[in-house]
This record gives structure tokens, sequence and C-alpha cells, in this order.
């Protein structure tokens, strides 16, 4: 799991933590009044999911050509 962060916490390494801090804050607040809680849980929880397979998948190309390969067969479609 710190892997997964790890390139989160280098863009912000030596930022100031307060500054960092508010702008997460206000981002979620905005993100609460507009959408309101249970949206706002929604749209949060897609994007740590979007996260979690860009930073597994489209890291590596091999891999991500063997994910595209389990769903499209390499002679068909491509």
């Amino acid at each position: 799991m710190k892997r997964l962060f790890d390139p989160i916490l280098r863009l912000l390494h030596g930022k100031d933590a307060g500054i960092v801090g508010a702008v997460v804050g206000f981002g979620f607040a905005l993100l609460w009044a507009i959408f309101g809680f249970w949206r706002t849980l929604f749209i949060l929880l897609l994007t740590l999911a979007g996260y979690i397979v860009g930073a597994r998948f489209f890291r590596n190309s091999t891999h991500f050509r063997e994910l595209i390969d389990k769903f499209l067969p390499p002679g068909r479609f491509r």
C-alpha cells in the first residue's frame, strides 16, 4: 500500500502542509456542498478506484497489454 501513495507523497514533499490540507479540505467541502454526502462519497470511491487501477496497470505497459489481451484476443480485434 505504501508504494501506491509514493507518487503523491513525492509530489507533496517539501510543500507547506497547511496549504495542502486547506486545498484538500476545500475540495471535499465543495464537493459536499454541490453534490451532498452520498454522491460525494461515491465520487471519492470511484476516484480512488481509478487511481489504484491506473497506478497498477498503466505504469507498466506490458502488464496493461496482458490485461487487454484477457478481454480482447490479440488476433481478432487488434
